[in-house]
């Protein structure tokens, strides 16, 4: 009989990631996955119904690390998420790497949490244990290491004031606490910008 395996599920394997096929049968369990082949998740990664991997998204959970992604979620191209003895916990409804991918890290012992709504756009990266609130955003490529945003409404929310927290601009955050309805846009070191509420860069429409 021909063997019909994928070329590409013995690498597969010695890395840890489910076959192609394997990959393919999340629809089974309500994930959608428009190419399969272009995909990697952990045997243990726990997915809910309605994401959405895009193709070239990386979801590797090892040593004993934890991925956890709520329903309704989606990973656009160049989304890595790696748990190594650490926890990465994504909420619902979380958009994760659109405008050049995400990369998101959890080492030993560290904790990363996406509340639902978030968004984590244009190539940053999430390291070290970072708590990111319910319809927080990060926007741009920002380096965050041990940052918390405050939880708040979405980017949809009318009133900007009460949105979750956002980091925007490009550079290095470390240790930055933005609460619910603020903002810091930097280029370069976060550490220097200034802590501004939402509605003094995006004025409330009509206000």
């Amino acid at each position: 009989m021909r063997d019909v395996r994928n070329p590409g599920d013995e690498s597969r394997q010695q890395l840890g990631f489910l076959s192609a096929a394997e990959t393919a049968a999340l629809t089974h369990r309500g994930v959608s996955v428009p190419d399969p082949n272009s995909v990697l998740v952990s045997p243990g990664v726990q997915l809910g119904t309605g994401t959405v991997l895009w193709p070239g998204v990386i979801l590797e959970a090892r040593d004993g690390g934890t991925i956890v992604v709520g329903d309704g979620t989606q990973l656009f191209p160049g989304s890595r998420l790696v748990a190594s003895s650490g926890s990465i916990t994504v909420g619902a409804q979380v958009e994760i790497g659109e405008e050049g991918g995400f990369t998101i890290k959890a080492g030993t012992g560290e904790v990363i949490e996406i509340g639902d709504g978030a968004r984590l756009l244009g190539g940053g990266s999430l390291t070290l244990s970072n708590r990111i609130g319910r319809g927080a955003q990060i926007l741009g490529p920002i380096r965050c290491q041990n940052c918390t945003l405050g939880g708040g409404g979405t980017y949809r929310d009318p009133e900007p004031d009460e949105r979750g927290g956002v980091l925007k601009g490009s550079g290095v955050a470390r240790q930055i606490e933005v609460p619910t309805g603020s903002v810091i846009q930097a280029f370069g070191l976060f550490s220097g910008g200034t802590l501004r509420r939402q509605s003094y860069v995006h004025p409330k429409l009509g206000g």
